[in-house]
Order: structure tokens, then C-alpha cells, then sequence
């Protein structure tokens, strides 16, 4: 065809240029959000408990939210014990405690190892879990590739971290639900499901976050026990082995089997 004229013939070079200089004025894509971590503090032989162990139950279907359950002990002085407590879930309140510098109390729920509120002020504490969750970014995001002995963990390097900014690295396994008929005390007669409870915390190592993170975990280690759930938490360690999460995720256990 002849007659054309003012034709623009572009070479490959001009128009990978020309692609270039036009993403660069797009907006940078959002980091992949992580899931936020919520932890309940319970007790079978608490009254104000049971409203805060419902809302844990709609919580624990959320794929934003890591939600996990502890009953702790130290309400066994009744006279009865609790049937799902375990020393290790007080021990765990009473750092949280320290690092807020408060006292500890049942429901105590902590949002992302960063706030913490009564767990009975249900509206409360799920508008702080929707705000904690709409600010998490998953940078560094936390990978867990399975491999034929278990799980290798990756993460990238936090920027601005210093060279004494640590952070714990804890195996958390639990039990998606129980079921418990409350034979005493305030709760008699009521029968309670509590979902994800927390059967074993194992802190697995120390990050200093300026360094890219590589772990290895032993499938032994995620097999132990009957669980049918794992998480691995990450947060600054500060004083007390807890603070707020850096970044965390829910392993797949049926990849692992």
C-alpha cells in the first residue's frame, strides 16, 4: 500500500522502553497481607469467659487471623481443675503481662502480640481485631516450604532493623476445636467449644531480622502429639520472649503428612 505517510515503525528496544518508563508511574503493588495473630487467655471456671470463647470460635474461621486459644491454671486454686489449662499458657500470659507492664486476667485477648482488651467486650475486640488486620503487611513475608524432612522457614531481612532487634520464632500446635461439658464452678452446667486450643508452644530459635531468616524444622517436631494445627509466630522478643508480630503463618498440615 503505498501513499501512507506520518507511519510509526517501533523497534523492540523503543517499545521495552516505552513499557519501562510506564511502569514506573504506576503505583507500587501492595505488600500480600499476613494474617494477624489473636490469642485468647480463658479459663473453664471464669464467668465472663464464655462470650469471649464464642468470639474466638467466629474469629477461628477467618483466613486474615491466626486465632489461638490458651487456657491458663492459676483459677485451679477453686478446687478444680481446668481441663485444657497448662502451665506453659500462664507462663506465656505472665510475659505478656510484663511487656505491657499490667496485670494478667481472664478473658485477656492480644491482638498481634501488640494491644491487649477484656475478650467479653466482644464488639470492642472485634473492631481491634478488623483494625489490626486491615494495617498488617506481609513484609517480610513468611514462607514455609515443605521438604522431605519437614519445613525449610524463609523470610526476607526487616529494613531498619538493628543488629540487637531479635525476634522469637515459635512453633505454636493446637487442636481446631473441643467441646467441654463444665461439670463446676461459675460455668456448671454450660458446655463450651473452644476452637484451636493451644496443646504446645516450642520456641524454635532467635532472628536477628537484619539477616534474611532460613530454618529448618524437623516434620518429627510438627508430628509430635495429636495436633491437627500448627502456626509459626514471629515477634520481637524484647525482655520477655514476647511483643508484637513481625509476621506469622498457618502451616498445612496435610502437606506435610
Amino acid at each position: 500500500m503505498t501513499g501512507v505517510t506520518n507511519s510509526r515503525f517501533f523497534t523492540p528496544a523503543a517499545l521495552a522502553a516505552g513499557l519501562a518508563a510506564l511502569t514506573a508511574l504506576l503505583p507500587a503493588a501492595p505488600a500480600a497481607a499476613r494474617p494477624a495473630v489473636v490469642e485468647l487467655f480463658t479459663s473453664q471456671g471464669c464467668s465472663s469467659c464464655p462470650p469471649a470463647d464464642a468470639l474466638m470460635n467466629e474469629v477461628a474461621t477467618r483466613r486474615d487471623v491466626i486465632a489461638l486459644t490458651y487456657n491458663i491454671t492459676y483459677w485451679d486454686y477453686l478446687g478444680w481443675r481446668d481441663t485444657l489449662g497448662r502451665d506453659e499458657h500462664t507462663a506465656r500470659q505472665e510475659a505478656y503481662a510484663q511487656h505491657f507492664r499490667d496485670r494478667k486476667y481472664t478473658p485477656q485477648l492480644v491482638v498481634d502480640g501488640a494491644s491487649h482488651m477484656p475478650g467479653s467486650r466482644v464488639r470492642a475486640s472485634r473492631d481491634a481485631i478488623d483494625d489490626r488486620v486491615s494495617r498488617v503487611s506481609g513484609r517480610p513475608e513468611l514462607i514455609a516450604d515443605v521438604t522431605n524432612d519437614g519445613i525449610t522457614l524463609r523470610a526476607g531481612a526487616v529494613p531498619g532493623s538493628e543488629t540487637d532487634d531479635v525476634s522469637a520464632i515459635w512453633l505454636v500446635q493446637f487442636d481446631s476445636a473441643h467441646e467441654v461439658e463444665i461439670t463446676r464452678g461459675e460455668n456448671a452446667g454450660e458446655t463450651i467449644i473452644y476452637s484451636n486450643v493451644v496443646r504446645d508452644v516450642t520456641r524454635l530459635a532467635d532472628w536477628d531480622m537484619t539477616q534474611p531468616l532460613s530454618l529448618d524444622v524437623a516434620k518429627a517436631m510438627l508430628m509430635e502429639g495429636a495436633h491437627d494445627g500448627c502456626a509459626i509466630i514471629v515477634q520481637r522478643a524484647g525482655q520477655y520472649g514476647v511483643g508484637e508480630v513481625i509476621t506469622a503463618t498457618r502451616l498445612d498440615m496435610s502437606l506435610i503428612n
